[in-house]
């Protein structure tokens, strides 16, 4: 009788955690839709025509804001109440995938807006520093560590981060400021589950 009540609750422990692993999203599962989840911002990811990822976020202390990513990655299109930004490239960025840990590529962007005329070109350069996991709940996947720098036309830095990129989800899980200073920090997204419509 105790070798059967044994039996059993080891029975239920799989069960349950099995239940809890099918939660996690994979790159299969990841072509319906998934969302990323954090105090204050709720994302919502949706695969779109092109290679564009489309990604609406909720935020809790501003008006909601729609994105286009190339490969979840590049941000080329900004909708919000505070007004629509495009990053036109100025050359093929599909050639810079699928990433790999060394690569290294610098693509130049003309940002475009209803309101302001283009004051010149911008360089997002793309440094793959290396493959790492990071964890989402009871969830981890393999993120590679891309070090993203914008420039100006003067060459002074618009922008610069550390991008922990699931090329599985096509998402960017966190962001990695002042790397390799007292000063680095991280901001990530907490949980994940797939998109119900």
């Amino acid at each position: 009788m105790k070798t059967t009540a044994i039996g059993f609750v080891f029975a239920m422990l799989a069960l349950a955690s099995s239940a809890q692993a099918a939660d996690c999203v994979d790159a299969k599962s990841a072509k319906a839709g998934f969302v990323l989840e954090k105090p204050g911002i709720r994302s919502e990811f949706r695969p779109a025509p092109g290679g564009m990822v489309a990604v609406v976020n909720d935020y809790q202390s501003q008006s909601p804001q729609t994105q286009y990513l190339y490969a979840g990655l590049i941000e080329v299109f900004r909708d919000s109440d505070t007004g629509r930004l495009s990053m036109i490239p100025l050359g093929d960025i599909k050639k810079l995938f699928p990433l790999k840990a060394g690569a290294k590529s610098k693509t130049e962007f003309v940002r475009v807006s209803a309101k302001k005329t283009p004051k010149g070109t911008e360089t997002l350069a793309l440094n793959v520093k290396g493959k790492e996991t990071y964890k989402l709940g009871d969830c981890k996947y393999n993120v590679l560590a891309v070090n993203e720098t914008i420039t100006g036309d003067s060459g002074a830095v618009v922008d610069s981060f550390t991008a922990l990129y699931s090329p599985d989800l096509q998402a960017v899980l966190a962001r990695r400021y002042d790397e390799g200073t007292s000063a680095q920090s991280e901001v990530g997204f907490e949980t994940i589950k797939p998109l119900t419509e």
